[in-house]
């Protein structure tokens, strides 16, 4: 353990002698690397980028109709809850779609801001390259979404990040839509269709009452106790007048009887469907927010990149080591050379 000391110590005190012999050859390479790299990673050679964020929480539920109308307890989700991890995978993948990457494109002229000849070789490629460079989104550690936009002009920066936001809800309410239409038009016609039924049973139970069938089991009831007294007064007259109104009865009671029970069925059958039709109208028309924002972007004051310090600071000990190392080569070169050729003798 001794040794080892001793020998550490040494290391350690030709380390700080080579250090000072050629600390102003030193000393000048890390000046010239740190006023380099300044220079270098001024805007005269880089071009400045300015950075905005937007940070978001997908919302929970996306049917208004089941978070407002539904009457299920279980089945009804919170309007004003926070979506999970499904809700924020989902975000994620629509935020990366090319409907939101085309919109944004578009809008912003991005092709003409990034320089990007329209007639260029692989221009979309490098359009889209550019684009995905300088706009990211991420899950952050709460479950949130970030959308980062980099940009040499820190007003379009912002611009682009709140408009991104802005476009989620109407890219996923189109994509909704398109489903909630389809589902809409459905119902619509099985609820106009059973609607037309039961109307035209309806008018069938006014053309029967008008022929005398109003009330088929409490009319035959009355009418053949009627019909007893009758007989046993002796009343021809009367028995004549209940045979007809029972003839009448009978020929149109078994009708009456079907088409009314029919048209209870078909009424709660009604009331069902109606009660699908209004949610799915909602849901096809009606549009709610699909997000909630937690932080809106504003315009930058500084550069986000480069990081002039961070760039001085790394060439610098990178030079430093460089310049140390070829030193240290150089001045065992002769040494080196010996041994070499003692070993070819």
């Amino acid at each position: 353990m001794l040794n080892n000391s001793t020998n550490s110590y040494t290391d350690s005190f030709k380390v700080a002698i080579f250090l000072f012999k050629w600390r102003k050859t030193l000393t000048i390479l890390g000046m010239a690397a740190a006023v380099l790299s300044a220079v270098f990673s001024s805007s005269f050679f880089i071009t400045p980028l300015y950075k905005s964020t937007v940070i978001m929480y997908p919302a929970s539920s996306n049917s208004i109709s089941k978070s407002l109308l539904n009457e299920n307890a279980i089945a009804k989700q919170d309007i004003l809850e926070f979506g999970e991890d499904e809700q924020t995978e989902q975000m994620l993948q629509i935020l990366n779609s090319n409907r939101i990457r085309d919109r944004v494109i578009s809008k912003f002229k991005l092709a003409e801001h990034y320089g990007i000849e329209p007639g260029a070789k692989y221009h979309q490629t490098r359009l889209y390259n550019r684009f995905e460079s300088n706009i990211t989104y991420k899950r952050t550690e709460y479950m949130a979404v970030k959308v980062t936009v980099l940009d040499k002009d820190p007003q379009m920066a912002a611009d682009i990040a709140n408009e991104i936001a802005s476009l989620l809800d109407s890219v996923k309410n189109d994509m909704q839509k398109e489903r909630a239409m389809q589902g809409f038009r459905i119902v619509e016609a099985q609820y106009l269709k059973l609607q037309g039924q039961v109307r035209a049973m309806e008018d069938s139970l006014t053309q029967l009452r008008k022929l005398g069938v109003h009330d088929y089991e409490t009319q035959a009831e009355m009418m053949n106790q009627q019909l007893a007294m009758e007989i046993a007064k002796g009343n021809t007259r009367g028995i004549k007048a209940l045979d007809d109104k029972l003839a009448i009865l009978a020929t149109y009671g078994g009708p009456y009887v079907s088409i009314r029970d029919a048209l209870e069925h078909e009424k709660k059958q009604l009331s069902y469907i109606k009660a699908r039709y209004e949610e799915a109208k909602i849901d096809a028309f009606e549009e709610i927010p699909q997000k909630f924002i937690v932080e809106n972007a504003y315009k930058a004051e500084r550069k986000a990149y480069p990081v002039t310090w961070i760039i001085v600071i790394l060439s610098t000990l990178g030079t430093l080591l460089a310049g140390m190392l070829v030193i240290f080569i150089v001045e065992k070169s002769p040494e080196f050379l010996n041994k070499l050729k003692q070993s070819y003798n």
